[in-house]
């Protein structure tokens, strides 16, 4: 696919900081792409210089093929942007806030189909002051694509919501991918890369340190699957899978857990258990996920209670 979006030592610094530092990636065209990172890792700051509100200190920065340097109108006329704490007025309905912010572009879409999309068509008559944070968002994602954008920028697009809204904003997110658009998607939330993105960005400390598709990030710098025996001695689950050459490790609190190179180790492991007539309540098996590659990656942990810019 073409790249939507090129990156190339791009560099952004206040004063002695450095808050972006010299990174390069590429975005393709119709792709769901997910930068990563906690706060103050240069995310937002970042996304601004794309989307034309912060002007880089150095490197280049090309949308849909053109220098933003010499095309900024082509390319604000391309985009759709949903800032990270987005606000309308209180007494507009869903739907004048839309003819509201799409007055302000040339090219239009069909309003009510963006009400549709966004999943909102009982609540068009609705006062924005009287919608709940989960539909705000919504608004916002519909405000991004007044002017049927080709690249869509949502920033922490589901932060404070609770799971439900978080769930409804992704589905309308998914939507955008189906119609073929670009979506830059800005989180520090991991699980929601891991769902919706086709390519993941992880930036920290103004650095780019990663990047490739979930699995890709996992292979590299994940660490093996781990099957988690709950409920049993783990004394004597531990001597059952000893010959498997497996080492295992327990909290005190009579679970077992043991790393495994591959699915194939876990029939392996429970048949092991039941020829030594091991008792256990449960097993649970846990793969290695984005927050485990973060970790590996930086010594820190992303949790869902930081921001990000």
């Amino acid at each position: 696919m073409a790249a939507a979006i090129q990156i190339r030592n791009l560099k952004k610094q206040y004063g002695d900081l450095w808050a972006v530092n010299n990174i390069s990636f590429d975005v393709k065209d119709g792709e769901v792409f997910a930068f990563l990172g906690p706060n103050g890792a240069g995310k937002t700051t970042t996304v601004e210089m794309i989307e034309t509100i912060r002007v880089p200190t150095g490197g280049t920065i090309r949308v849909l093929g053109k220098d933003l340097r010499k095309d900024v109108e082509f390319i604000k006329e391309r985009i759709g942007v949903l800032p990270q704490e987005f606000r309308s007025y209180d007494r507009l309905t869903v739907r004048e806030t839309l003819l509201y912010f799409q007055a302000f572009y040339r090219k239009r879409t069909d309003v009510d189909e963006l009400i549709a999309l966004v999943n909102m068509k009982d609540k068009k008559d609705e006062l924005y002051m009287n919608l709940s944070g989960g539909l705000k968002q919504r608004v916002g994602i519909a405000v991004a694509l007044v002017n049927d954008p080709d690249i869509v920028f949502l920033d922490e697009p589901t932060t404070g919501l609770d799971p439900r809204a978080r769930q409804d904003v992704w589905k309308v997110i998914r939507g955008l991918r189906s119609k073929g658009k670009t979506v830059f998607l800005t989180t520090h939330y991991m699980e929601e890369a891991e769902v919706l993105a086709d390519m993941v960005c992880v930036i920290h400390k103004g650095n780019i340190i990663a990047q490739g598709t979930v699995q890709e990030l996992i292979d590299r710098f994940g660490k093996s699957s781990r099957i988690i025996i709950r409920g049993c001695n783990a004394k004597r689950a531990s001597a059952a899978v000893a010959p498997l050459g497996l080492k295992s490790s327990s909290p005190g609190n009579g679970d077992l857990t043991i790393p495994v190179g591959d699915r194939e180790m876990v029939l392996d492991v429970l048949s092991a258990l039941k020829n030594k007539n091991v008792k256990y309540r449960q097993v649970d098996i846990r793969r290695p996920n984005l927050e485990e590659v973060f970790l590996n990656l930086t010594g820190e942990s992303l949790t869902e209670e930081e921001g990000g810019k």
